[in-house]
């Protein structure tokens, strides 16, 4: 008898919790069973194990070999595992040197000629191997996800026979080097193609510089889309832990990591028809949604009042706590949804330049309006209106030079460095305890505030939302506290909202 273990690791959300496989070998009928609730694909990992060994030039042991994925209460699933129950069962049958298998975290299915394939979900099993000092051998398709992580030793594989003949050998595996991240972005858009619409441009500006949540309204044509679009051009780059979360959720969800895209923020722009699993995620595996790809980046809704109000409710919750938790009958999952929200619409069914002058009855406005809630829109920072582009902003366009998004930039980097240098956070998720520190106001600009709640009806939460604003502005214009000037251009960006139809 003989029993072999090596780890490896799970996929549960964002986690990767980790996984002993303990092989096995006893005398008896030839039989090959595996526990520790492995799903259908771990379950066909026998026909594929057994085929790679063979293929390998290694001999399948017939005798009664039992596999164990522990934990036993960890529900398994995908072809992650098929590399280390084939290693062990190699180890346990004395075929192969494995005095140093207890070393690696290794991660790779087989084909049935024991070559191996990349896994998804890579990134977050790497960054637990790293935290627990352990090296890790991965299969060689995986090495642009791979390269991201510094500090770890990661070792590529092309076949279960190279890594046999390691073992066996003493002669290392090719060893993975990561990659230096670092670069300068490239974007196919640029802020100065926007002409006009000096207003939206700055309130874009304010948005950028502490991640306020931000709703354009105005009839079709005005660059409101456009505008939207390139907001990500003036977004800072994503700091290494900002990345390698961002990182992480793309890499569970099947979609490319490597070091040309890893530090630039996400833009996700669903079609209106997306349902509202589509937007949080979920599944009876869940799996992230839309607001979790966004993360660290923008969300860009177009077109917002066509969207299904059930599917653009569900973003109440996160857009508050940032995070979103899914719970299913027998799996619950939670992934971060730090997201920037921006919408666009039109001020009426019919698309006219002003609900102020619209042609639609009361009804048709009414009934458009309601396709958004209070509530919803009670968590929208800025909400402004884009007027139609005059005859000689069209024609003098080549005559006015627009700032480019590189500009910009610059500037709102610096105002976000002076932020999170002051409080550690951006000022959108400035805490209440932290509101009452860092946004004091003067006894004029008291007063002005009181009025504008009265006159608007605002409740508690616009309240806050509009000194996290008025504390922005300040902060672009380098000053320690917030003036009179910048508490009346916050509260020019929330009026949308109380507007009567």
């Amino acid at each position: 008898m003989s029993l072999t273990q090596l780890s490896t690791r799970a996929q549960e959300g964002i986690n990767a919790p980790e996984v002993n496989v303990e092989v096995h070998i006893s005398n008896g009928l030839p039989a090959f069973t595996m526990v520790g609730l492995p799903e259908a694909a771990v379950r066909e990992a026998r026909d594929r194990v057994r085929s790679a060994i063979i293929n390998s030039g290694f001999e399948f042991p017939a005798r009664r070999i039992t596999v164990n994925l522990a934990p036993a209460d960890l529900p398994k699933e995908g072809g992650r595992y098929d590399l280390a129950i084939a290693l062990g069962i190699l180890a346990a049958s004395s075929q192969i040197n494995a005095s140093t298998l207890d070393q690696f975290d290794c991660y790779g299915e087989l084909a049935l000629s024991g070559e191996c394939r990349p896994i998804a979900g890579l990134l977050p099993a790497l960054i637990s191997s790293k935290q627990q000092h352990k090296k890790v051998i991965i299969p060689h398709q995986n090495e642009p996800e791979a390269s991201l992580i510094e500090g770890l030793t990661i070792f590529t594989s092309q076949s279960l026979a190279q890594i046999c003949a390691s073992l066996n050998s003493g002669h290392p595996l090719p060893q993975l080097e990561a990659l230096d991240a670092r670069y300068t972005p490239h974007f196919e858009c640029d802020l100065d193609e926007v002409y006009g619409q000096y207003q939206a441009r700055r309130a874009l500006e304010i948005a950028a510089s502490g991640a306020h949540h931000m709703i354009m309204m105005g009839p079709p044509g005005t660059g409101k889309s456009m505008l939207a679009q390139r907001l990500n051009t003036i977004l800072p780059l994503m700091s290494e832990a900002e990345a390698m979360s961002s990182a992480s959720i793309r890499s569970i969800s099947h979609k490319p990591v490597n070091a040309d895209n890893w530090l630039q923020r996400p833009f996700q722009s669903p079609h209106h028809t997306v349902s509202g699993v589509a937007l949080v995620g979920g599944g009876s595996n869940p799996k992230p949604g839309e607001i979790s790809l966004a993360h660290n980046g923008v969300l860009f809704l177009d077109e917002l009042t066509e969207f299904d109000r059930k599917s653009i409710e569900v973003l109440r919750e996160p857009l508050e706590t940032g995070k979103i938790h899914i719970s299913r009958a027998a799996r619950q999952a939670e992934f971060p949804a730090q997201f920037q929200l921006v919408a666009a619409m039109n001020p009426c069914p019919r698309g006219c330049d002003s609900i102020v002058s619209c042609d639609c009855s009361a009804e048709q406005l009414s009934r458009y309006r309601n396709k958004l809630s209070a509530p919803l829109m009670d968590r929208i920072d800025i909400q402004i209106e884009l007027p139609r582009l005059q005859s000689h902003e069209l024609l003098n366009r080549k005559q006015v030079k627009q700032e480019a998004s590189d500009v910009i930039r610059t500037r709102v980097t610096r105002t976000r460095a002076k932020q999170l240098q002051r409080q550690s956070c951006l000022n959108s998720r400035l805490t209440n305890h932290q509101i009452d520190h860092f946004c004091q106001l003067d006894e004029t600009s008291e007063k002005i505030l009181m009025t504008a709640i009265d006159k608007l009806k605002l409740t508690a939460r616009s309240y806050h939302k509009l000194l996290k604003l008025a504390r922005t502005i300040a902060d672009m214009a380098d000053e320690k506290n917030i003036q009179k000037m910048h508490l009346l251009e916050a509260i020019s960006y929330r009026q949308q909202d109380k507007r009567p139809l």
